[in-house]
Order: structure tokens, then sequence, then C-alpha cells
């Protein structure tokens, strides 16, 4: 979505061409994001304020499969530390999770690492006390950066994982979000398709490419975001796109000169 989409709270000028051509042709297409800091309805809020098309079946967040994740392996877990977000963490709220407060006496069951634009010092100084006790600790994505279009570095939840990491000399058990291939596998039982009929189409490397190298799915890189073409010639194996392409535009273009129309 960031990158790729839009910039920030800004729509490209030619997202709405690119998804409507898609229709034309018969494409269905899915909205994945590594970005947990708004709720599902806060997404679909910010796509309606732009005016892009979509429906809650076509949005799949780091937030939601986190807790799919967490119901799935920690059935009995109830309370959760998090660093997220107010909005993150009212969906965390709304699937019947407790969010602990900044107390030693308010112990978690689990200890979440988000992409954090509200942190504050002390509740990061007790995640890493809580992570130094061996509570289980997740991530919801590994970016280090978020892309805008502002003149500033928005950290990400991979970077304030590594200075838990810093800090305690503990990593997170697991990291959820793109590259983990997971995030697709939900798009591929949506929609009955197999990896190979899916264009995974993103603007990083470590990420997006590299979720479409590991499910098996055709990577697109468009260079509207994080990416360049200097990343892409040193980008290991594992990481490279099958096409570049300048924008979804272009990527658009190409589709339709592949099908004739």
């Amino acid at each position: 979505m960031d990158g790729t989409i839009y910039l920030s709270n800004t729509r490209f000028p030619f997202t709405l061409d690119f998804l409507a051509g898609l229709r034309e042709m018969g494409i269905t297409y899915s909205f994945l994001t590594n970005n947990p800091s708004k709720s599902l309805a806060d997404y679909m809020a910010k796509l309606q304020k732009m005016e892009i098309p979509c429906t809650e079946e076509q949005m799949y967040t780091t937030t939601i499969a986190m807790i799919d994740y967490i119901h799935a392996e920690f059935p009995s877990a109830k309370r959760l530390f998090l660093l997220g977000t107010p909005s993150m963490i009212s969906q965390f709220e709304e699937a019947g999770f407790v969010s602990c407060a900044d107390s030693p006496d308010d112990v978690p069951d689990i200890v979440v690492a988000a992409f954090d634009m509200t942190l504050q010092y002390s509740r990061l100084c007790r995640a890493a006390w809580w992570v130094k006790q061996g509570l289980p600790y997740l991530a919801t994505n590994p970016d280090r950066v978020c892309p805008t279009d502002q003149p500033t570095v928005l950290v990400d939840c991979g970077s304030i994982c590594k200075c838990i990491e810093h800090a305690t000399g503990r990593k997170p058990d697991i990291v959820l979000g793109k590259p983990d291939p997971q995030m697709l596998a939900g798009i591929e039982r949506r929609l009955g398709l197999e990896p190979s009929q899916i264009a995974m189409v993103g603007d990083r490397l470590y990420t997006d490419i590299a979720m479409a190298r590991n499910a098996g799915a055709v990577g697109v890189l468009v260079l509207s975001g994080e990416s360049t073409l200097e990343d892409v010639a040193n980008a290991p194996a594992g990481s490279k796109p099958d096409l570049v392409c300048r924008d979804v535009a272009e990527f658009g273009r190409l589709l339709r000169e592949a099908r004739g129309v």
C-alpha cells in the first residue's frame, strides 16, 4: 500500500486508473500491509478518504495476522503488553484482548512489538523488561522504516525490535508480516488461487519481493517507494524481483499489452 498506491496520505495520481484497469481485465486485487498502526476500520476510512475502492475482505494487515496467530498458538492468552498505536490497540481489544498498563504489577501473557508512532520511552523500557523476563515476544513486521513524503525517517517495527535486542540480547520469537509467506496464504485461501497466479506488487525488496519468492508468487517491484535500481542490483537471490516497474501505472500497461487489450 504505502509506497505502491499512495505515499503517507497522498494517493498517487495513477492509482485509480490502475485499479480500474484491473477490474476491466477481470483481475482481482487485495491489499496487504505490514503497517499495523491502523485498525481495519481506520484503514478503510483512510482508503475511502482517498477514494480508493476496497472492501474489508480485500484488506489483510499484520494486526489481523497477529491476532490470528495468537488465537491459534496461544489460545489461553488474554493480556498483552503492546507497543503500538491506539488505533492498533483498539483492534486487539475488539478481538477480546486486554492491553496491559506500564506497570510491574500488570503482568502480560505476551509482549507484542509493532510500528508505534506514539512510542513512549517508559513503555519501551517496560517492554524490554518483560522480554528480559522470558515472556513470549512477538513482532508484527520486520520493516526498518516506513515510507513517507515528509522530511523525516519513520522508525518502524524492525528498528524498535533492534533496540530491544540490543538492550536485552533477545530477538522476537517470531516476526509476522511480509516476507512471511503466511501473509499471502490468506489471499490464496480467500480467492482459491495458486501462488503462481498471484503477482505480489510492492516497493520493498526485503519484504514484498522476498515474500513473493518465499511463497512462489510473481514478484513485481515498483520504484515509487523505498527501493531503488541500485538496491535491485545489490539484492540477494532471495529478494530479486521478477519484474521492475517505475510504478503501478507501468505495470498496468504491461498487463494490458500481455493480454492484447
